[in-house]
């Protein structure tokens, strides 16, 4: 039931020894399963209308050989108005058959979107951590995109061509088997190209979308709010012109290797194809030398027409099959986010509870970035925190403070111990009950591209106005909110840029009040705040909690002065716990941090009238900019 934190590595890929299919392939067909229905469909349409197709040159054979000859005017016509109307209900067959099937083709993509989408949702932070975001876009946009020519056609034109294929050379072999043997001898020859064309494809197509993720990712970090700002700021913007150059550059040579892999080599198959007939009319020639049965001029002018009539879907197959290696390399490489693994997952039986009361435990947590064997961030932490209270975990950078407030929600998973959640182990509730009770308020605010209701109701979808503004007024930015032009239907902008960093971080605090939460985790909440809008939103803050329990993550000793218990981390141990007088006349680390901190704000000019505490290594600026994230520094580097 429980699981350990794992690095992920990718999945290797499989070989064919038992003479199966390939895996990949066997999935392929599993996708279009729920889907088989309207496929059946479409396979009747299309081998109808490949046969109705076939019957056209017997029709010009009895116009050529009886109708004309024997001038029978009645059956001419009849047999003109044969072909008419085999070319309407072909056309209509086709029409059909490319609805459906470009129907289930676009049904399918948006199966594999949303999976891939919802396999991310439940991917741990770590993975996050590791993976830049242009490659998890590139993904769902470029890679799954790349394959909508294969989901809506492929298995048309498949059926299509491989019916009309057959009909074709049953057709020639009904007219004349000689000439239908002279006509398919190069077969072999040409789907032996055919393969070897596919997998040169799917080896530069892997190449491509590889890099198409690079450029994908380029233009995700460079041209972002914060991308453009380091930029220009740096004097970098020429600089990432160039290096978006050279990858586009690179990008081009892959396009071009693609499109022209194998072109002169299916060309030739076209050549030789178009060069048959000459064949065709010179075996029949032949045969009349030689004395054999003749063939009449409506029995060659129909073969010639049903060969002329079998080079299309013969290439058209042939590519078929090209294409079909190359989207291989596509869904290889989707198939690798599916098959991530999950290290974070809900338990089979999940424990889901109606009231929580608040009560959280850390029984004996050790905890590291890649499983129990590599070294660890946090070290045998036992902690209770009864419900209702407040606890206050400091310590300089790197000491392992939010790694542990990461795992009462969740974020990671222990790899020795336990975390509770009134008497409960976290990693047995459903994850509704634990994102219900948990709150996270961190130093890192994140805001959508949204405006501020949208903002503020992503923690509760069905909030009323009212409870907007009374979560605003606490959060103490319903006054700044108000009077901007649209009010509440501000549009904050990329990241929130258009707000300053603590308008952000009381946006996020109103967001949390207004979902409501028994335990809350405020890691580095008031970081960006000055002293004077600190003092207002810690009030909000402390009515907040009062009745819940609070785990608060923090550099500035001036917002945990009043918690009920402060615990002291160094290098992922406690060090020393108690309450702030404890702790001061006990004369240990946090009172030795508490007086370097009285150094500081006595050494240091006064900001907004007043000088802010700050721990040792800590950030002092008032932007997000200058706060260092703490989670950064407790996780490995990737």
């Amino acid at each position: 039931m429980h699981h350990e934190t794992t690095e992920w590595t990718p999945p290797k890929k499989d070989g064919d020894a038992t003479g199966e299919p390939p895996r990949e392939v066997r999935r392929i067909l599993r996708i279009f399963r729920p889907y088989r229905g309207r496929l059946a469909v479409v396979g009747l349409l299309v081998g109808a209308s490949s046969l109705v197709s076939v019957a056209s040159p017997f029709l010009l054979r009895e116009i050529l050989d009886v109708a004309i000859p024997d001038r029978r005017t009645g059956l001419l016509s009849l047999l003109a108005l044969g072909l008419i109307l085999i070319a309407v209900v072909s056309s209509v067959f086709n029409v059909l058959q490319t609805y459906l099937s470009t129907t289930v083709g676009q049904r399918v993509m948006h199966d594999l979107r949303t999976d891939v989408y919802a396999k991310l949702q439940r991917m741990p932070l770590a993975f996050f951590t590791r993976t830049r975001t242009g490659e998890v876009q590139s993904r769902i946009a470029n890679d799954i995109g790349g394959m909508q020519a294969t989901v809506t056609s492929t298995a048309t034109s498949l059926v299509s061509n491989l019916t009309g294929v057959v009909a074709t050379v049953a057709a020639m072999l009904a007219l004349d088997w000689r000439l239908t043997v002279a006509s398919l001898l190069l077969l072999p020859f040409f789907v032996w190209i055919s393969r070897r064309v596919g997998r040169e494809r799917k080896r530069i197509t892997t190449q491509r979308q590889a890099q198409m993720a690079a450029m994908s990712a380029l233009v995700t970090e460079s041209l972002s709010v914060s991308g453009i700002l380091l930029g220009r700021t740096m004097g970098r913007a020429d600089s990432l012109t160039r290096h978006f150059a050279d990858e586009s550059e690179r990008l081009v040579g892959l396009e071009v290797r693609s499109h022209m892999a194998g072109r002169w080599r299916m060309s030739t198959i076209g050549i030789v194809m178009g060069a048959i007939p000459a064949l065709l009319y010179w075996t029949a020639g032949m045969l009349v030398h030689m004395g054999g049965p003749g063939l009449s001029i409506g029995t060659l002018v129909a073969f010639v027409t049903l060969q002329q009539g079998l080079l299309r879907p013969t290439v058209s197959l042939l590519s078929t099959g090209v294409e079909m290696q190359t989207s291989l390399a596509l869904f290889q490489r989707i198939f690798e986010y599916l098959d991530l693994p999950v290290d974070i997952e809900e338990p089979a039986s999940p424990v889901r509870l109606e009231r929580v009361r608040g009560e959280v435990r850390f029984e004996q947590v050790d905890f590291a970035y890649h499983g129990k064997d590599a070294p660890a961030t946090l070290h045998g932490i036992d902690l209770t925190v009864p419900e209702g209270t407040s606890l206050a975990l400091v310590g300089v950078t790197g000491s392992g403070k939010t790694t542990l407030g990461h795992l009462v929600p969740r974020l990671y998973d222990v790899t020795g111990g336990r975390v509770t959640l009134d008497g409960v182990d976290v990693r047995d509730l459903d994850f509704d009950t634990l994102a219900r009770a948990v709150g996270v308020v961190s130093q890192e605010t994140y805001l959508f591209h949204a405006s501020v209701a949208d903002n503020l109701r992503f923690a509760k979808p069905d909030a009323t106005r009212e409870e907007l503004h009374d979560a605003a007024r606490a959060a103490q930015i319903h006054d700044h909110i108000a009077a901007l032009p649209d009010g509440y239907d501000t549009l904050v902008g990329e990241r929130g840029h258009r707000f300053s960093g603590g308008e952000k971080q009381r946006l996020a605090l109103a967001r949390t009040i207004l979902r409501d939460p028994p335990v809350l985790i405020l890691d580095e909440a008031t970081s960006a705040l000055d002293t004077r809008t600190e003092r207002a939103v810690q009030q909000a803050v402390d009515a907040l909690s009062a009745g819940r329990t609070t785990l608060t993550i923090a550099h500035r000793l001036s917002t945990v002065r009043d918690a009920d218990q402060i615990v002291v981390l160094d290098a992922g141990r406690i060090a020393e716990r108690g309450t702030h007088a404890e702790l001061l006349a006990a004369g240990g680390r946090y009172a030795a941090l508490v007086r370097r901190d009285a150094r500081v704000a006595a050494a240091a000019p006064a900001r907004s009238g007043a000088a802010q505490a700050t721990l040792p290594g800590s950030a002092t600026g008032a932007g997000p900019a200058t706060a260092q994230d703490d989670s950064q520094a407790d996780a490995p580097v990737h």
